[in-house]
């Protein structure tokens, strides 16, 4: 079993950062990548970012690219997400999620997921 806890969500204005953390338990942490998606109220759940095990490979949203950056620390059992320049569109509620087997960017790839952290980003 595992199990994935996000933090770091919050209310922002235009323009501020905010760092999400997803701190993993259970399977060996280091072994699998790990994504990130949003939900919007009302829209289906969106990919965001991607990071392989170990780290030597990430992608990114069109949307997000180049504002967010996506890191893990196989240490602490733990991957991050950097947001910058975050814009009102970015509100949603973040999931971190361990990839199982198939196209990094379809949630049916991942097989565990968090339980989601709100940001709220207002203009």
């Amino acid at each position: 079993q595992v199990q994935l806890v996000e933090s770091g969500g919050g209310l922002v204005q235009a323009g501020d950062s905010l760092r999400l953390s997803c701190a993993a338990s259970g399977r060996t942490f280091s072994s699998y990548a790990m994504g990130w998606f949003r939900q919007a109220p009302g829209k289906e759940r969106d990919f965001v970012a991607f990071i392989s095990w170990d780290g030597g490979s990430t992608y990114y949203a069109d949307s997000v690219k180049g504002r967010f950056t996506i890191s893990r620390d196989n240490a602490k059992n733990t991957v991050y997400l950097q947001m910058n320049s975050l814009k009102p569109e970015d509100t949603a509620v973040y999931y971190c999620a361990q990839h199982s087997r198939g196209t990094s960017w379809l949630s049916r790839s991942y097989g565990y997921w968090g339980q989601g952290t709100q940001v709220t980003v207002s203009s």
